[in-house]
C-alpha cells in the first residue's frame, strides 16, 4: 500500500488543525506565499516534491497571504515567501527568502527527515575531500546499492570519477541516467565537464601546451585547450583569464570558441557560482561596448 503525501492548503481555521495539532506527530513545513511571486511558487514546487518523495515523513502547508492576512499578521510575515517550521505545537525554525532544493532538504534534515544515503553521500564526499577517494567510492557503491533510487548519488560518483579522470566510468554512468536527471542543475554542470574532460583527453598535456605559449603567447590554439585542461581540473579561474586573452587579441578565433566557452561556463556557474557567472557576463559586455 502506497503512502501519502501530506500537502494541503491551510487558512485561519484549518491551521490549528492541519499544522499545529499535526505538528505533535511530525513536523510541519507552512510556506506563506503569494500566488504571483516566482520565486513562492518555485520553494512550493520544491516542498511539494520533497513532501512526496517523503511520504508522511512531514506536512507541507502553503498559506496565501493575500486571502489569510490574519495569519500573516499573526506570525509577522514581511516577506515572501517565508517557511515556518512547527513541531511539537511550536514554531521552531524561519526561513525568510529562497530557498534551493540542497537548502530545503538540509532544514528537512533538521527536523529527523533525510535518506540514509543522503547522510552516507556526505560522508564520501568528506572523505574523497580529504584524499581518501576508495573509501569515498565504497561509500557511495553502499548508498546505491541500499536506495538505488537516490540518483544523487550516483551524480557524486560521476563527479569522483571525473575528478580521477577516469572519464570511461564517467560517461557511462552519465548516459545510463534519466533525462530529467541530467537536466537538473547538476546534471548539466556533470555534463559541462564531462565535455571539457573528454575533449581534454584528446590533446597535449598540459605542460607541453604551457611550454608552447611561453614561445608564443598569441598561440591561441594552445592557450584555448590549456583553458580547457584547467577546467577539468576546477582551476576556473586560470581558465578563464586564457579565455579573455583569446578573446580580446582575436574574438574571431575557430568562429568565436572562446566566447562560447566562456558563455558555457558562466551557464554552468549560474546556480552554484552566481557572482562568477555574473563577472564573466559583466566582463564579455565590457569588450563587446
Amino acid at each position: 500500500m502506497s503512502k501519502e503525501s501530506f500537502i494541503f492548503e491551510v487558512n485561519q481555521k484549518s491551521f490549528e488543525q492541519y499544522v499545529l495539532l499535526n505538528s505533535h506527530k511530525i513536523p510541519v513545513v507552512v510556506e506563506f506565499m503569494g500566488v504571483w511571486s516566482g520565486p513562492c511558487v518555485a520553494l512550493e514546487n520544491i516542498f511539494s516534491s520533497l513532501a512526496n518523495e517523503f511520504s508522511e515523513q512531514f506536512i507541507f502547508a502553503k498559506v496565501d497571504v493575500d486571502e489569510h492576512p490574519e495569519l500573516s499578521k499573526e506570525y509577522k510575515i514581511e516577506n515572501v515567501p517565508t517557511i515556518i517550521v512547527f513541531k511539537d505545537g511550536e514554531l521552531k525554525r524561519i526561513e525568510v527568502g529562497e530557498l534551493k532544493e540542497a537548502d530545503a532538504r538540509d532544514l528537512l534534515k533538521d527536523f529527523g527527515v533525510y535518506h540514509e544515503s543522503d547522510l552516507m553521500r556526505e560522508q564520501a564526499r568528506e572523505k574523497h575531500i580529504s584524499g581518501d577517494t576508495p573509501a569515498a567510492i565504497i561509500l557511495l557503491t553502499e548508498a546505491i546499492k541500499k536506495d538505488p533510487a537516490n540518483t544523487r548519488v550516483v551524480l557524486d560518483m560521476i563527479q569522483i570519477f571525473i575528478d580521477m579522470n577516469e572519464l570511461e566510468q564517467a560517461n557511462s554512468l552519465f548516459a545510463r541516467l534519466p533525462e530529467t536527471v541530467r537536466e537538473t542543475d547538476t546534471g548539466q554542470s556533470l555534463n559541462g565537464q564531462l565535455v571539457f574532460a573528454n575533449f581534454a583527453a584528446k590533446n597535449d598535456s598540459l605542460e607541453i601546451l604551457q611550454e608552447k605559449i611561453l614561445t608564443n603567447p598569441d598561440d591561441f590554439s594552445s592557450r584555448f585547450d590549456i583553458a580547457v585542461s584547467l577546467l577539468t581540473k576546477h582551476k576556473h579561474t586560470d581558465a578563464i583569464e586564457h579565455l579573455f586573452y583569446i578573446l580580446e587579441k582575436n574574438v574571431n578565433f575557430k568562429e568565436g570558441a572562446a566566447k562560447e566557452l566562456l558563455i558555457t561556463i558562466s551557464n554552468m556557474f549560474k546556480t552554484t557560482d552566481h557572482e562568477l557567472s555574473q563577472e564573466i557576463r559583466r566582463k564579455m559586455a565590457n569588450l563587446s561596448n
